[in-house]
């Protein structure tokens, strides 16, 4: 009998250790190809490659502390509440999976059964563009800066087309943080970047150009992809127009480049259907002024009602760093509700405009309600102020926005049936790579966890490029002043460091600082024991 059942365990013995272990070839092989790759390779957006199973192995405590947290993937809008395009999300499951194979020691399993790595187009998530506009300088960004840029791309055009697509390639997806698009044919952008020494001009106000700001394209933002209008829909661009980029580059430790690229898709026949854009500003606010005092938790809600039918195509909420949520839904005259976007958790380093799988009706009468959400307490880790100050409208990365974008075109019977294309190709690595000709850096601090920390337990993540660095971990109060953690070396890749914080601090805001050379990051976190 003791046989029987050695031999019995011993049969079972390897399902159970599958149950248990689960291994890249079979389960999270597919789970990165699937919601990591399209980012993480070379030349993309994601900050290290994630192509095969040495690369995914290297990087496996990153992965899971930053899934455990969501952090990643970077998709903001709730599933539960509504859906979109390409949604890229993993579940408790997954994430729990990938947890159990990096306690279990990153097996490799059977290479058999591990899925082929996918292949991407080298310059376009959509094919091949109809018109490739790209910098004619490199565009140079000072370290600190937070620049709004406008850059002026003559499209030469003889005639007037309509934009099916428009899709942004980044030089330096380290510095860019987002773009906007409209044009001009007067002439005045031009001038504009004539004034100025530098490449293109500044504008914290929207194009400077009148009239740009009521005629944009969707918006770019990085992960994000392009999305094509269904067919017969586009927008305008006029014969000879230039075509206006308001880039964000957001603040970097050193000087930067960047020379960027645009691709743009026409109608192959002049559109019937012209899509519009309406954008809902703090004058919408049933409770404005729009301004966050010092120290508040303010909800803002705005509403406007639908003048004519229309069909919604997508929709981009849009605000900084102490905006914390958003949720957007509309009545309809006979009382029911339409969910449009919820964003619980909203992060300002990852947006953009959201498309539904179908154009969505909102009928003539329709009144639009939207919530955002801002925390301007000294609590919110994200607050960039310290004492928090007073917040209002503004372009800058600490002032604030409350800002929907929405794409609509006219409805007409049956536009309910209509389902936008989902383009299944990936984004490539884009046409002119800035990091290729300069030293970029690629060292990455990531959100701090569990943030609100007991003390017990504080891990960083975060990864550095020099093959030997000796780095610093410092805790600094409200007041400026130091507390030592650790000061040691280490080698280039990804690391995981748990600490235990001193007894001695006192509850409130900290930031965990990382300094070294070529290193000085710093993250907030929140001490509730």
């Amino acid at each position: 009998m003791k046989k029987l059942l050695v031999l019995l365990s011993l049969s079972f013995a390897p399902s159970l250790l599958s149950a248990q272990a689960p291994t890249y070839a079979e389960h999270i092989a597919p789970l990165i190809y699937t919601h990591c790759t399209t980012c993480h390779r070379d030349g993309e957006v994601g900050r290290f490659s994630l192509t095969n199973y040495q690369e995914v192995v290297s990087w496996a405590s990153v992965i899971r502390q930053v899934t455990q947290v969501r952090y990643m993937p970077p998709w903001q809008p709730d599933p539960n509440y509504s859906h979109f395009l390409g949604e890229n999300t993993l579940s408790d499951a997954e994430i729990q999976q990938i947890a159990d194979w990096v306690a279990a020691g990153t097996p490799r399993g059977d290479i058999a059964l591990e899925p082929t790595p996918p292949e991407f187009p080298t310059s376009s998530q959509l094919g091949t563009p109809d018109l490739v506009l790209s910098f004619s300088e490199m565009l140079f960004h000072e370290a600190g800066g937070d620049d709004y840029m406008v850059v002026v791309l003559p499209t030469n055009l003889a005639q007037d087309r309509d934009i099916s697509a428009i899709e942004m390639r980044p030089g330096n997806g380290n510095i860019v943080h987002h773009a906007l698009f409209s044009w001009d044919t007067t002439g005045q952008a031009r001038q504009n970047d004539a004034n100025t020494p530098e490449y293109g001009y500044t504008d914290f106000a929207g194009f400077g150009v009148s009239g740009a700001d009521a005629r944009q394209f969707p918006s770019y933002a990085p992960g994000q992809k392009a999305r094509r209008y269904p067919p017969n829909f586009g927008q305008r661009l006029p014969a000879g127009a230039d075509l206006l980029m308001q880039i964000h580059y957001a603040p970097s430790s050193v000087d930067a480049y960047d020379s960027s690229t645009v691709n743009l898709f026409f109608t192959p026949a002049p559109a019937t259907r012209q899509v519009q854009q309406y954008v809902m500003l703090p004058n919408t606010l049933t409770n404005g002024p729009f301004v966050i005092p010092a120290d508040s938790l303010v909800t803002f809600h705005g509403q406007f009602t639908a003048p004519f039918n229309a069909s919604l195509i997508n929709i981009g909420p849009h605000g900084h760093l102490i905006c914390k949520s958003w949720e957007v839904f509309a009545i309809k005259p006979n009382g029911d509700t339409i969910q449009l976007i919820k964003i619980p958790n909203w992060d300002f380093h990852w947006q953009g405009n959201y498309s539904f799988p179908n154009l969505l009706r909102l009928q003539m009468g329709t009144v639009v309600h939207a919530r955002g959400t801002y925390d301007n307490r000294a609590s919110n880790p994200n607050n960039p102020h310290n004492p928090p100050q007073t917040v209002s409208w503004g372009e800058g990365t600490t002032d604030e926005m409350f800002y929907i974008s929405f794409f609509f075109a006219l409805y007409q019977n049956g536009d309910e049936n209509i389902v936008l294309p989902n383009d299944t190709l990936q984004l490539g690595p884009p046409l002119i790579s800035a990091a290729t000709e300069f030293d970029m850096p690629t060292n990455k601090f990531y959100p701090l966890y569990p943030n609100p920390t007991d003390g017990t337990r504080l891990s960083a993540a975060f990864t550095t490029t020099r093959p030997s660095s000796q780095l610093r971990f410092e805790i600094i109060d409200l007041m400026g002043r130091s507390i030592l953690l650790d000061n040691a070396p280490y080698t280039a890749g990804a690391h995981l460091r748990d600490f235990t914080l001193p007894t001695s601090l006192s509850e409130g805001l900290y930031w965990l600082r990382i300094s070294g050379e070529g290193f000085r990051e710093q993250r907030p976190f929140t001490l509730a024991r």
